[in-house]
């Protein structure tokens, strides 16, 4: 049985109005993704012409040739732009080291006769840390200044019965070399008897001795760490991409998790020319004063090595920020309309960005609502929140 004309008329406008109701949401959701578009473009290009206007009629104007109604404005939250000065920085961890450190030996054998020092004391460049029994040493110098002596007289008389014809050249030889072979005998005692004597070869702070009075040392065994803790030395590394902003004499701002609330500042010194390749990293030596000796060899350290300061940098809340491909923007809030501004980004900081183009103080900048917003819509501009 042929169906008539009559019967699909029903089923031609339902399928009519639904192509008509997606196409609408079509451009409902095109104008959402792409809201600096005008949905009269969208619509055009999904076919949806809409009511005609008139001929001869002004373009945008309506059928009824009255002028279209004005958009309603978008309700934001907006923000000043401001400049303010800027610390760039790169944030790394690191040990402290002391200044100088020696651990304090001995050079020959013998018994502790004396410990001159307490555990914890400061002392300077010189001061007796240990005697050794020199009993034994001395006698031996003594005995090395008789032999002298008698080598001197021996050489004397030699050298008169050598002019007079009267000894041999070879005598006279043999005599010379007692003589300077008792001198060089003084030499060796004196040396090994002043190694008796323990000092300290630099200033600084004596640690734990490991020794006690009278015991035995062999040479070369430890006695007490010897560090020099002011100022104190900072080893730290940073990535090689930082390489290029480093360089001798930047500040260093150090915090010590064992010293909580304090701040401390140092100056780098130097940087390793060679990159460790394990982990791609360059390391730096900072040195820190310590007048108080609050700081101990040791300690884990977090420091910010300051690589530049800007006295004048623009910087906006970073809400205010959205990104279109690999470029970034801002709605910038004109004569009570918003305009759309590509801008280039500096360093970052907790809720705020630097800008390095696109941007002047006192422009006014978009933070919230600008989802809705395209190029020159107009936007009413909410009261800022509580606590804001």
């Amino acid at each position: 049985m042929t169906a008539s004309p009559t019967d699909r008329r029903p089923r031609t406008k339902w399928r009519f109005w639904l192509v008509l109701a997606t196409l609408s949401a079509a451009a409902v959701a095109a104008s959402l993704m792409y809201p600096d578009v005008d949905l009269r473009e969208i619509r055009k290009l999904l076919g949806l012409r809409g009511q005609a206007a008139p001929a001869g009629a002004p373009a945008g104007e309506r059928a009824d040739g009255k002028p279209p109604a004005p958009l309603a404005p978008v309700t934001v939250e907006t923000a000043r732009v401001q400049v303010q000065p800027l610390v760039e920085s790169i944030r790394a961890v690191g040990s402290l080291l002391p200044d100088e450190a020696v651990t304090v030996t001995t050079e020959i054998a013998g018994r502790i006769e004396r410990i001159a020092f307490r555990e914890g004391q400061r002392v300077a460049a010189g001061d007796l840390l240990v005697q050794l029994d020199a009993s034994v040493l001395k006698a031996e110098l003594a005995r090395s200044r008789s032999e002298l002596t008698l080598s001197r007289a021996n050489n004397e008389r030699f050298a008169k019965l050598a002019r007079e014809g009267m000894a041999s050249p070879r005598s006279r030889d043999e005599a010379l070399a007692a003589l300077q072979a008792a001198e060089a005998g003084i030499a060796l005692a004196e040396a090994r008897l002043a190694k008796t004597t323990i000092r300290a070869p630099l200033s600084g702070v004596v640690g734990l001795r490991s020794v006690s009075a009278g015991a035995y040392v062999e040479p070369g065994e430890a006695i007490v760490e010897l560090a020099d803790t002011d100022p104190m030395k900072l080893d730290f590394r940073v990535p090689e991409l930082a390489l290029p902003a480093l360089r001798n004499g930047q500040q260093v701002n150090v915090t010590i998790d064992a010293l909580p609330g304090r701040r401390f500042e140092g100056t780098v010194y130097a940087i390793d020319p060679i990159v460790e390749v394990g982990g791609r990293a360059i390391r730096l030596r900072a040195r820190i004063p310590n007048p108080k000796g609050e700081l101990a060899p040791g300690l884990f350290a977090r420091v910010e090595i300051v690589v530049d300061r800007r006295e004048r940098a623009v910087l906006i809340p970073d809400s205010a920020v959205f990104a279109r491909g690999d470029k970034r923007y801002v709605y910038r809030v004109v004569d009570g309309k918003a305009r759309l501004t590509e801008i280039g980004l500096g360093v970052r900081r907790p809720g705020r960005v630097e800008v390095l183009a696109g941007l002047s103080e006192g422009d006014t900048v978009v933070t919230a609502g600008h989802q809705q917003l395209r190029d020159q819509a107009p936007v009413d501009v909410a009261a800022p929140r509580a606590g804001a």
